[in-house]
């Protein structure tokens, strides 16, 4: 029975050990794309990539897909508000008319920010930056329609343009550092059919 209890402590041991050592390389490898980002953006790129468990296993692309995850989901919110809003009949008819803009905006940025990841998929990281900057231009565009930049939409859309610019970080490492994708990952090329899969997988931790 000591022998045994023995053995058990030794797996314990050795099991933990090695757990440690695969979570440093995971911070490891986390910490050096959001090296890239800007400064003010570090902090959040390495939360974002963190609330994925998938961040385990994650090559480049991988950790771009799940930062865009996390942009659609901020998208969507942005949406759920601006369509609150549109409906106050005691709004001002330019604002109300900004926010129907902004709707439309924001619809235009989902769809692009799909176009991004159906890009990733395919390693076209010249079209997933081209998609990418359509988004911020969407997003830049719904802010200019709507005056003032202290209310809650603003705040989120600032939120949304720091997660496609983390992507944007990711995407440009891609064709040039392939290096940095963590090894012994066997993976199968996702069906880019699965594409709205992939955004409504949208990680809820952040918004």
């Amino acid at each position: 029975m000591t022998k045994l209890f023995s053995v058990l402590v030794i797996c314990v041991i050795i099991f933990t050990h090695q757990t440690t050592a695969q979570q440093v390389k995971e911070n490891e490898e986390i910490n050096k794309v959001c090296s890239f980002a800007k400064s003010t953006n570090r902090k959040l790129c390495r939360e974002v990539l963190k609330s994925d468990p998938k961040s385990a296993t994650a090559d480049l692309t991988d950790l771009a897909i799940i930062a865009l995850r996390v942009a659609a989901k901020n998208a969507s919110g942005i949406l759920t508000d601006v369509k609150s809003l549109i409906d106050d009949p005691d709004l001002d008819p330019e604002i109300q008319q900004g926010l129907a803009d902004c709707k439309e905006t924001i619809l235009d940025a989902e769809s692009q920010l799909e176009d991004t990841i159906a890009a990733l998929l395919v390693d076209s990281e010249v079209d997933a930056q081209t998609w990418l900057k359509a988004a911020l231009a969407a997003i830049t565009t719904c802010d200019d329609s709507i005056p003032g930049n202290d209310d809650i939409l603003s705040v989120k859309s600032t939120t949304f343009r720091n997660l496609c610019n983390i992507v944007v970080v990711i995407t440009k490492a891609l064709p040039v550092n392939k290096a940095m994708t963590i090894p012994n990952v066997n993976k199968a090329m996702p069906n880019v059919a699965n594409v709205h899969k992939h955004v409504g997988g949208a990680s809820q931790q952040i918004i």
